[in-house]
């Protein structure tokens, strides 16, 4: 009787991700064991802050409030119920204090199983590129210092998780169960909203476009089943995230925080309306440049390159960045395979941007039990923050030379695969171009023109 193997990169993701969480849990020890979380500037000065804790207490669920319900909160559906799930797990805890850390290390543990699926579906997209492809995503991942700094910060795992798994299965050309999943993600955080956009160029340009409506179906339908029975029973919490969305000013982490700061004309007006404006503006802007390239490169962009290049114009151009949005690129990064010195570098500004953020806040809010650290001061901070963006912004622009230059492109390099993560466009032929080039009848047609 044969026994049957599993590929490489099940074993690589599951251990790789469960030592990811493991790294992440400790390195929140100094707050969730040593007592930071009950000094303000100590949680800051020790690196350990969460929205976890915190949010227990003030979003009603130490009061055993519903979220939407019984409390308004400002996240999507999904991660609210996620937050819901683990204050009913602590909720015979007698003593709120021990309540409050038991739902952190709950929260941990679901969050811990979404990074492992989050690597696993990831590796299985690239699985299909080459055996060694699929670990060694795995890998890069799980162990993406950026990833584990950031990884207990906010529930952003729960949402890459879902993401990761809509891009697998659209690999696996399972369109329906692609948008389901993406919908989820996107009621969870709706930052994967903009694979859907991706998806509609490419399918555009390949002439898929029937397999992109499944998709967009699946989506829509699961996000309404989520959304909708919250949204009718509970509407003023349930908008509560689209409210707090379209009211916050600049945060820090944006180029907009930046330019408030040094009162940059007309770019840094702090005007909730101007900066609305602006910045929904330029991703326009950014989005339609983006769908230019889709539709006039040599070559079809392949889905994570798509898919990243939307979403690093996103953070670049919106008014909140905050550390733990480096989850939502670590997978899509990796599965565009750019350049890795822009690769390493970015990640060395994630892990300096992830120090100063905290090191801010106690120049900022500097009290005695800040212990002798004075922090990180206006200057160090700001070109921080500009390191960050720019590293991004260079990440970025090689994804786009391999773009524009197909032979660059290590996945097509070896001219076996066009896209793996393409699903049912992955080596067809192109149905739809904009500008000079003609149309190609094969992949390879286009890569030699």
């Amino acid at each position: 009787m044969m026994r049957y193997r599993y590929p490489a990169f099940v074993g690589a993701g599951v251990a790789a991700g469960a030592l990811a969480a493991l790294l992440g849990y400790a390195q929140k020890l100094p707050c969730s064991s040593g007592g930071a979380w009950n000094s303000f500037t100590g949680q800051f000065r020790d690196a350990c802050y969460t929205d976890i804790y915190p949010l227990y207490y003030t979003e009603g669920l130490s009061a055993g409030k519903v979220p939407y319900y019984g409390h308004p909160v400002e996240y999507p559906v999904l991660m609210g119920w996620m937050m819901e799930a683990a204050a009913w797990a602590v909720h015979s805890v007698a003593d709120v204090a021990a309540r409050g850390k038991d739902f952190y290390d709950v929260t941990v543990l679901l969050l811990a199983v979404c990074l492992i699926v989050g690597v696993l579906a990831t590796a299985a997209t690239a699985y299909r590129e080459s055996d060694d492809a699929g670990w060694k995503t795995a890998l890069l991942v799980a162990l993406s210092p950026g990833l584990i700094l950031s990884a207990f910060v906010n529930w952003d795992l729960f949402a890459m998780a879902l993401a990761a798994g809509g891009l697998a299965a659209w690999a696996a050309r399972r369109p329906w169960l692609a948008g389901v999943l993406l919908g989820l993600a996107v009621a969870t955080k709706f930052y994967p909203l903009l694979f859907f956009g991706a998806l509609f160029l490419l399918c555009l340009r390949a002439g898929k476009l029937r397999e992109f409506w499944k998709a967009f179906a699946g989506g829509l339908i699961a996000w309404l089943v989520i959304n909708l029975p919250v949204a009718l029973t509970a509407t003023s919490g349930w908008a509560e995230f689209y409210a707090f969305s379209r009211d916050r000013g600049a945060d820090w982490g944006s180029v907009w925080f930046l330019f408030e700061h040094y009162n940059v004309p007309f770019l840094g007006n702090p005007a909730i309306g101007h900066l609305n404006a602006i910045s929904t503006g330029s991703f326009l802007v950014a989005a339609a440049a983006i769908a230019v390239l889709a539709l006039t490169a040599p070559r079809r962009p392949r889905l994570p390159q798509l898919c990243f290049l939307l979403l690093a114009a996103f953070l670049i151009l919106n008014k909140v960045w905050s550390p733990q949005y480096v989850i939502w690129l670590v997978p899509l990064a990796v599965l565009s395979r750019p350049r890795i010195w822009a690769y390493v570098l970015w990640q060395l500004a994630e892990v300096a941007y992830f120090l100063g953020i905290w090191g801010y806040f106690v120049f900022l809010y500097r009290t005695p039990d800040a212990g002798g650290y004075a922090g990180i001061s206006n200057g160090w901070y700001f070109v921080i923050l500009a390191a960050r963006l720019v590293t991004v912004a260079v990440l970025a622009a090689t994804v786009v030379q391999d773009i524009l230059q197909p032979e660059r492109d290590r996945v097509r390099a070896s001219t076996v695969h066009d896209d793996p993560a393409g699903g049912v466009f992955d080596g067809v032929p192109d149905r739809f171009t904009l500008g000079w080039r003609r149309v190609a009848h094969r992949p390879a047609d286009a890569a030699a023109s």
